[in-house]
């Protein structure tokens, strides 16, 4: 699952990467509405997860375009904006939800996950598919012609961070916050060993990992085996 994640306040959003993580979810995050409504107009995401108080461009806003545009795209509004009229004017506005701060983290997740499962039949499982890969974004398996392929757990992080933006750059960056966890923040020279890892296991069924030299990876099919 992709979430994209609106917050101003960079700890707080250090804080909810994680936490969003940590449910296996890939976090794209912009500190201000108009970022959000670009990222909104030009990616596929399966949840938002809106602060009201944003740069640039209010986040009832940001909402409101999003469904002007037909958009049926889940959205938790996380805001300091507790009083009931604000409560209401968020979920007038086309919100799911809405957690007040200060809240629990486990709720926020549980919230979220309950979230994502209503506008998914009852279900948050999607694959992502690339040539002879499937990747099972709820369950966290990797199929390579319909066996699975045995991963740990920050092999998995690395590989889901690649394929949600499979044939695109994805930099060395996103990469190490993508493999971190609370309580530990890997180096970057951890990419380079999990990218190797991921390679051969990988490659010999035709699916290679580039390095973009100075930028990062790029995850893609060989000719001989098309998506």
């Amino acid at each position: 699952m992709r979430i994209l994640l609106t917050e101003d306040d960079p700890a707080l959003a250090d804080l909810l990467l994680r936490a969003c993580k940590q449910e296996g979810y890939s976090v794209d995050w912009v500190s201000d509405g108009v970022a959000a409504d670009l990222a909104l107009t030009s990616e596929t995401y399966d949840a938002l997860v809106l602060d009201l108080g944003l740069p640039r461009m209010d986040g009832l806003d940001v909402l409101r375009r999003l469904r002007k545009r037909g958009s049926h795209l889940p959205v938790m509004i996380l805001t300091a904006r507790d009083a009931i009229a604000d409560r209401v004017a968020g979920l007038d506005s086309g919100a799911d939800d809405y957690l007040p701060k200060p809240f629990a983290i486990v709720e926020l997740q549980a919230r979220l996950r309950a979230l994502v499962r209503r506008h998914h039949g009852g279900t948050a499982s999607a694959c992502l598919d690339l040539g002879r890969l499937r990747y099972d974004t709820a369950t966290r398996q990797v199929f390579l012609d319909g066996g699975e392929v045995e991963l740990s757990s920050r092999e998995r992080d690395v590989l889901s961070s690649l394929l949600h933006k499979a044939g695109k750059v994805v930099s060395k960056q996103a990469l190490t916050s993508a493999i971190s966890s609370w309580d530990a923040t890997v180096g970057s020279n951890a990419v380079e060993v999990y990218i190797h890892r991921l390679r051969k296991k990988l490659e010999p069924a035709g699916i290679f990992i580039r390095t973009v030299r100075g930028l990062g990876y790029v995850i893609e099919p060989s000719d001989d085996h098309p998506a």
